[in-house]
């Protein structure tokens, strides 16, 4: 018998899988991409009596028909790698329908375990089920588990290991599908043994699936004799039946799984209403339903931005001592290249990716409860109706919800959406809701140009502005380059339950490693190119004699014969405005300054001069950079939204027409490197994460050009 054995995890979604799978594993995984597509592979391995077993949790998925990259990579997978048993979780308490993948394992032939999953549900309903006539009516071991509890992991890898040791050989079960199909497969299981294919005794399953579903993929190679007795055989089952082969096909698997279960599972002459059914009467409910969810994401965003707060504090101000001590390796007043790498390019590049963290923990920890207890599913149908009018799947609500706190980890919630065009539209208009890290701007820029009863107005416009544009660009993207059928909302509700710690903590771990892992190093990157970009060249002849200023003001202190306190703050201002000075004429030169003052023309259409698009640059890094570059470029020092003395030199340069189009631009265009790079991660290509960046600087251009031409025509502003 194997020592080693390789172990599919395999299951419709919401059938508690990914609960089975972290309890047989623990912390002892592994999650990646399949190659070729950005669907999640995650593995991990356990032992039992002697045997290591690699369990690999494939997607979940409700049939093999290749209708989705979930079903085409789990198909792919068991066809391909051949594991060497496939366990199917199934809800008991859904039986029916979760049978029919099961059914099509069979069918390939797999070695198979079935995990009858919530069986405590099963037995609160009043159902029973006969589990031995059912397991040799099925032709497969069964063996109730219950995921949240633990129960029955022991007895499952006990009958995994007995079926991998008499696993060969073994045949796969047969369905009967009338007469009229029944012919046609046969022709089609004789023509594919005559075109000579390797198919290791499946000839049965893949001429089932070549009448099925997946003439496409399975066609592809094969001579014109084979395509031409598969269509023939398709319109001949067509014809007389006068349904398409694959509805044909369907409807008797699930007429052979109601006859097991009428013969093998009974039911209470009257269910029993559950906890689940009485909690849904409210939740879903056709007036409270869209409160309560409205109240639960606020709780959530409550949780994410406001308990994350003081982590964040902690985490910047552990990044700012960190930068001090390595500051204090050099004399004071000695600026080296090295210091200024690793205080503000590499400290403060990764201080800037890990501040974050405590959102993306608190976030996924979040919808992992929401997620484990069965309310996001509910939440999915409420919310399906208004996104579907947009092209959106219901679950894309709450990624876009959470954008409005920060877009890193929204992005990283698409993950939730089954539909890859799903995925991509959602996490491509997720940045146009407006981030907490464009709050500083705003709450700079409003109270320096608009009177008291236009700011909270103003500020309520461009939140809103954000809204409907993300819904334009949904419904445009779901129309052209992710043009395709809305994801019909297929989805189990499944019933309620108190969620595992373990699972929870597992789950909010494995995303924040990700995050730290894979965003975290190529922000590092992009910080390090973005810091050499603001400090070299070096100008080492200033307008002005900035040495000789400070040894002024110096000498001037020194002679006064009596240093109050007074004199001696004015004196240490006096030195840092001089600094300042320095500072904002060196960035001037800098590769960042030259670039702002070369697209400076391509700037003024929208009203901007070159001082903005230094800090638009700088804002790329992080979009609250944008208020301390301004700091720097107009010497007023490490300004923060709330500086008086930047408000009114920003009051005094340009006009409310521009402050607005400030706003619009930044609410609009290219998001941080953060989002950029974890779009990259997200969507497994860098096509769309350059979209993203591209698509949305060119809107922000064109819209942010049309508004300030418009209002200096008109007069505004």
């Amino acid at each position: 018998m194997k020592t080693k054995l390789v172990v599919a995890l395999a299951g419709n979604p919401n059938s508690g899988k990914t609960t089975l799978f972290n309890n047989l594993t623990g912390a002892r995984q592994h999650v990646g991409n399949y190659p070729g597509v950005t669907v999640e592979r995650k593995q991990g391995v356990c032992r039992h009596d002697g045997i290591e077993m690699l369990i690999v949790d494939l997607p979940g998925t409700y049939s093999l028909n290749a209708c989705s990259a979930e079903e085409e990579a789990t198909g792919k997978f068991l066809i391909d790698e051949k594991p060497d048993v496939v366990v199917d979780v199934i809800d008991a308490s859904n039986l029916e329908r979760n049978l029919y993948l099961a059914v099509q394992l069979m069918e390939l032939g797999a070695p198979l375990v079935l995990a009858f999953n919530m069986s405590d549900e099963v037995r609160a309903r009043g159902t029973q089920l006969d589990k031995d006539k059912l397991s040799a009516a099925l032709g497969a071991p069964i063996v109730p588990t219950i995921g949240h509890k633990g129960a029955g992991m022991k007895e499952l890898l006990s009958a995994v290991a007995a079926v991998a040791a008499n696993g060969k050989g073994r045949q796969g079960l047969t369905v009967d599908y009338g007469v009229e199909i029944e012919a046609e497969i046969g022709d089609v299981q004789a023509a594919l043994e005559q075109d000579g294919e390797n198919l290791n005794g499946a000839s049965r399953w893949r001429a089932v699936k070549l009448l099925e579903s997946d003439r496409e993929s399975f066609l592809r190679m094969a001579s014109p004799e084979l395509i031409v007795q598969v269509e023939k055989s398709a319109a001949q089952i067509e014809g007389c039946l006068n349904e398409p082969p694959e509805t044909a096909i369907a409807s008797r698997r699930y007429a052979f799984i109601a006859d097991v279960c009428r013969e093998n599972v009974h039911t209470a002459v009257e269910p029993r209403r559950t906890m689940t059914d009485a909690i849904d009467a409210v939740v879903t409910h056709r007036v409270l339903s869209l409160p309560i969810f409205m109240g639960l994401m606020y709780l959530v965003f409550q949780l994410t931005f406001t308990l994350g707060e003081p982590p964040m504090g902690w985490i910047e101000a552990f990044f700012g001592w960190l930068g001090d001590m390595v500051a204090s390796w050099w004399p004071t007043g000695i600026e080296s290249p090295l210091k200024s790498l690793l205080v503000d390019g590499v400290i403060g590049g990764v201080g800037g990716v890990i501040v974050f963290l405590p959102n993306i923990l608190l976030l996924f920890l979040a919808i992992a409860i929401l997620e484990d207890t069965g309310y996001m599913a509910r939440a999915a149908f409420i919310m399906d109706r208004l996104m579907h009018k947009i092209g959106l799947h219901g679950k894309s609500f709450i990624p876009m919800l959470i954008g409005f706190g920060c877009s890193v980890p929204a992005i990283m919630a698409t993950r939730t959406l089954e539909s890859r065009r799903d995925r991509l539209a959602t996490m491509l208009v997720t940045p146009l809701m407006s981030c907490g890290a464009r709050l500083p701007i705003y709450a700079l820029i409003i109270p320096a140009f608009f009177p008291a009863p236009w700011r909270a107005p103003m500020l309520w416009t461009i939140y809103v502005i954000g809204i409907i544009l993300a819904v334009l660009a949904a419904k445009l993207l779901r129309s052209t380059i992710l043009r395709g059928e809305a994801t019909p909302f297929v989805m189990e509700l499944p019933p309620y339950r108190i969620p595992t710690l373990r699972s929870v903590v597992i789950h909010m771990g494995e995303r924040g490693w990700l995050y730290l892992k894979k965003a975290g190093t190529i922000i590092l990157g992009i910080s390090i190119l973005l810091w050499a970009m603001s400090s070299y060249p070096e100008k080492m002849a200033f307008e002005r004699d900035y040495e000789a200023e400070a040894d002024a003001a110096r000498a001037a202190y020194l002679a006064e014969p009596h240093k109050t306190d007074d004199a001696e703050t004015l004196y240490l201002e006096k030195l840092k405005e001089i600094e300042r000075q320095r500072n904002g004429e060196q960035l001037a030169y800098t590769v960042t300054g030259r670039i702002g003052r070369a697209i400076e023309p391509l700037l003024r259409p929208m009203g901007f001069d070159w001082k903005i698009g230094v800090a638009l640059i700088g804002a790329f890094a992080a979009k609250e950079v944008f208020v301390a570059q301004m700091g720097i470029v107009y010497a007023v020092g490490e300004a923060d939204e709330e500086s008086e003395a930047l408000r009114e030199r920003l009051a005094s340069n340009y006009t409310p027409l521009i402050a607005f189009c400030i706003m619009l631009f930044c609410l609009i265009s290219a998001p941080c490197m953060a989002t950029i790079a974890v779009t990259r991660r997200e969507s497994g290509s860098w096509k769309w994460a350059l979209l993203q960046l591209g698509g949305l600087t060119f809107l922000a251009y064109v819209l942010t050009v049309a508004v300030y031409q418009a209002g200096k025509i008109l007069n505004i502003g």
